[in-house]
């Protein structure tokens, strides 16, 4: 017998307690200083409930449990639903002060209806037999003007045509424009931003022609919730914006938003993506802006009636009682998501769309796949990259991001590591009262 390779032991902060989680097993406690030391140092007479659970292991039978719940990851993955992003501009309204866009050159352009019908004719002989939905990512795509609203009438109708639900990332500012068109189509939900409260989110996200956008995009939440259209607020956070959280939490919260069961929220971390960032000083590490968030919360608990964090898995198992299933992929690129743009282009993912040298084909003006870079993305798994192998969390961090990995390391086969433990730690000392 021996220690679970896959055991993940966090310290709870501001306690003497740890907690022990380990995927494999699905199992996860609560131990004393006391426990954690005849764990460790015990496995080969171990307490019964250590086996029980699976912190302790015949190392043959874990192998097999192992290889056993990587075919059940592989199958089920095959089953989801593919999430396919469409940009029909990489044009924005906006100017916002951490685009990592900016660089990519963005001609004055607009969809044209012959690629808007080779789009739907590539993915219906593509992906006919797995169930799919689109969402429109720009870029920004509701620009105003009769080009660009008749560009997204048709693919709306297309979508409605070929019985696809849509989903929408935009900025807001022109959205009122665009509600009558989505009455077609069933609508998964509106992403919009809203970077902190009026004063914060104006300096952040302004129009490019040095408009206010708060106001706009507040009544646009509103417009949504009205019309029955669930909302997804995210707010990009970095050291600039993230004291205001509390503030804005607040205000969701008095706008009456927070009680919907349409409305639900996301903070979406500011890094480098593709290219140095300018504020690098402003930018957070992911552990540097949990610990922040885990103290903002304690100080301001009304946080989490606006947005409540995972804190890796620990969101999850508080909710639902269990663990997740093992993680063996925690990147959909070219698996469970893919990215096309009205130029005819074809990419792995939102994270790398648009960005020169990234493409892996084109579906217009004739279908052309780059089998060999398509590939590589689809067989990046935790077996695939050496790293990940022997790496104890390996099933919560599922190897992190291909294009943040590519991007640091130069080759997708990296891990883009996850801070696991500390997560979680965090996470069971918000979520449970150890």
């Amino acid at each position: 017998m021996r220690l679970s390779a896959h055991n993940i032991v966090s310290e709870i902060p501001d306690t003497d307690r740890y907690v022990i989680a380990n995927l494999l097993s699905g199992h996860a406690d609560v131990i004393t200083s006391k426990e954690l030391k005849t764990l460790q140092y015990s496995s080969d007479q171990p307490l019964p409930q250590f086996v029980e659970k699976g912190y302790v292991v015949d190392p043959e039978e874990e192998q097999q449990r192992y290889r056993m719940a990587y075919l059940d990851f592989l199958e089920e993955r095959d089953r989801e639903e593919l999430q396919l992003f469409f940009v029909p501009t990489y044009q924005c309204n906006f100017h916002c002060s951490y685009c990592y866009q900016a660089p990519y050159l963005s001609e004055p352009d607009h969809l044209l209806p012959p690629v808007v019908d080779a789009f739907f004719s590539y993915i219906d002989g593509q992906y006919g037999n797995r169930k799919r939905y689109i969402t429109l990512f720009g870029g920004e795509p509701l620009l105003s003007g009769k080009v660009f609203r008749e560009g997204i009438g048709r693919f709306v109708e297309s979508c409605a045509a070929n019985r696809l639900d849509l989903a929408v990332v935009t900025n807001g500012y022109h959205l009122d424009e665009y509600l009558d068109i989505f009455s077609a189509v069933n609508i998964r939900e509106i992403q919009l931003t809203l970077d902190g409260t009026e004063e914060v989110h104006n300096r952040r996200r302004p129009h490019k022609g040095g408009k206010k956008s708060f106001a706009r995009i507040v009544d646009a939440i509103d417009q949504c919730l009205n019309a029955g259209l669930r909302v997804n607020l995210r707010m990009v956070v970095d050291k600039e914006n993230m004291d205001n959280l509390p503030e804005l939490a607040r205000f969701a919260i008095n706008k009456g938003w927070t009680t919907s069961p349409l409305f639900k929220t996301q903070l979406g971390r500011n890094y480098e993506l593709h290219h140095c960032h300018s504020g690098q000083s402003t930018l957070y590490s992911r552990l540097s802006m949990y610990r922040d968030l885990y103290h903002l919360i304690k100080k301001h608990p009304e946080i989490q009636e606006f947005h409540r964090p995972a804190f890796s898995v620990a969101r999850f198992l508080k909710d639902n009682g269990s663990l997740p299933p093992p993680l063996f992929d925690a990147c959909p690129a070219c698996k469970g998501e893919w990215a096309f743009d009205y130029k005819g282009n074809i990419y792995s993912c939102t994270a790398t769309v648009g960005k020169p040298g990234e493409e892996l084909g084109s579906f217009y003006p004739e279908v052309v796949l780059n089998h060999e870079k398509i590939k590589a993305w689809q067989q990046r798994d935790v077996f695939a990259i050496e790293d990940c192998r022997t790496c104890n969390l390996q099933l919560v961090c599922g190897g992190g991001c291909g294009a943040v990995a590519k991007n640091k390391e130069g080759h997708i086969l990296a891990p883009d590591c996850r801070p696991v433990s500390e997560l979680l730690g965090m996470g069971v000392a918000t979520y449970f009262s150890p």
